[in-house]
């Protein structure tokens, strides 16, 4: 029983300090509604890639929530094939670009977190 408890405050802590290091998750009906709010802010975004375009591990894809779609410009992590659900973590920007095509409200990822099924 002693093994138990010591074992589970030490997932506790760990879950703990993991989590704060991590921006609070916002839905991206919230980000759309208010883009000044969030302008140039490090959020997260969970959801379901809808389309994507990239080249030489750069590209832009699209992410639904359920709430909205936002579309995520990537230079680091390559491009997501669709329907992968993916966690972004990174920088709202106005005026989105990519390859001389405009995408509007976007982000600019800095971290993510890849599941194939749900």
């Amino acid at each position: 029983m002693k093994r138990k408890s010591i074992f589970l405050s030490i997932s506790i802590t760990l879950l703990s300090l993991a989590l704060t290091g991590c921006p609070e998750r916002k839905r991206i009906n919230d980000i759309n509604s208010d883009p000044g709010r969030y302008f140039d802010k490090e959020v997260t975004v969970v959801g379901r890639v809808t389309r994507s375009y990239g080249a030489l591990g750069t590209g832009v894809f699209e992410i639904d929530d359920g709430t909205g779609r936002m579309w995520v410009l990537s230079e680091k992590y390559g491009v997501p094939s669709k329907d992968t659900y993916v966690g972004v973590t990174g920088r709202v920007y106005n005026g989105l670009s990519w390859d001389g095509r405009n995408y509007g409200l976007g982000m600019r990822e800095t971290k993510r977190h890849e599941r194939k099924n749900r």
